[in-house]
């Protein structure tokens, strides 16, 4: 595996280091880039747990980076922060700078494999298999299986599919309005026919609500979700993700705050619980909100 990185910029953050990299990616077929917070402290003889952060729709890594404000949190934590991207850029595959919710910016967490997405769209192998190999190699982690993944709006569905398919690797998992059901609602049907072609039985395998019908996780799971997120009615309906982790016996906190929306505000608003939850599930020594 090739592990060469480009360092684009770092900057003391909180006594720690957020840094963005670029490298190339063999999943994806060209440069990727990614950002990472590694905590005070952390180095060789003191290696720390990895929280996986996937980002939604439009997004870069450079939004939850910058927004969120989890720097702080992780810090006092002990966490190491990855915000991978959200697709490939600039991969020449036609149609994709044609609509925000498609292509660039929306690869949806999954491997394509219709034409001619396909060819560069690996988002799934990408997030949990090649760079996870990268991170594991040039950061002072504590190796697979020391890792908790979340995410916002798509970047939840997509870490809610990859905890739910390799709860092995993945002690913990939460959501902040997440798309939980996307081969029920608008942006999952079309990105998941474009994606992974007309089949619908193909789409269950990145369908949260579909795969915790018989693949549980562990630990509960944490979600959040704005009560006037404009989303939740059309795109993301948690009241489907709620049944079905009822049926299937999975532990599930869903928590809806009155009055929030699907912004990075709410995303900065609940992001200390989805650390602080994450941690105690890989271990570090959680104390209560000051």
């Amino acid at each position: 595996m090739d592990t060469s990185l480009e360092t684009l910029e770092t900057h003391r953050c909180f006594g720690g280091l957020q840094g963005t990299f670029r490298h190339a990616s063999a999943a994806c077929g060209g440069p990727m880039e990614f950002a990472v917070y590694v905590p005070p402290g952390a180095g060789e003889h003191d290696r720390r747990p990895v929280l996986w952060f996937l980002s939604g729709l439009t997004c870069t890594p450079e939004n939850f980076t910058i927004k969120a404000g989890a720097q702080r949190v992780a810090a006092e934590l002990g966490l190491i922060l990855v915000m991978p991207d959200t697709s490939p850029r600039g991969a020449g595959v036609p149609g994709e700078d044609d609509a925000w919710d498609l292509g660039t910016g929306a690869g949806f967490y999954v491997d394509a494999t219709a034409p001619p997405w396909s060819a560069r769209y690996q988002m799934f192998s990408y997030v949990t298999a090649e760079l996870p190999a990268l991170v594991h190699a040039r950061f002072p982690t504590r190796g697979a299986g020391h890792e908790a993944i979340s995410g916002h709006s798509m970047g939840g569905h997509g870490a809610l599919v990859a905890a739910l398919r390799h709860p092995e690797r993945y002690r913990s998992a939460s959501a902040i309005a997440p798309i939980v059901a996307p081969s029920q609602v608008p942006w999952g049907r079309k990105a998941f026919t474009a994606y992974l072609g007309p089949d619908e039985r193909r789409w269950a395998a990145y369908d949260a609500t579909a795969l915790v019908a018989h693949q549980t996780h562990p630990a509960p799971i944490l979600v959040d979700q704005g009560g006037a997120d404009p989303f939740i009615a059309e795109q993301l309906q948690p009241e489907r993700f709620e049944a079905a982790c009822a049926a299937s016996g999975q532990a599930l906190s869903l928590r809806v705050h009155p009055g929030y929306d699907h912004s990075f505000f709410f995303v900065a608003t609940v992001i200390a619980d989805h650390l602080r939850h994450h941690a105690a599930h890989l271990g570090l020594a959680v104390s209560a909100p000051g």
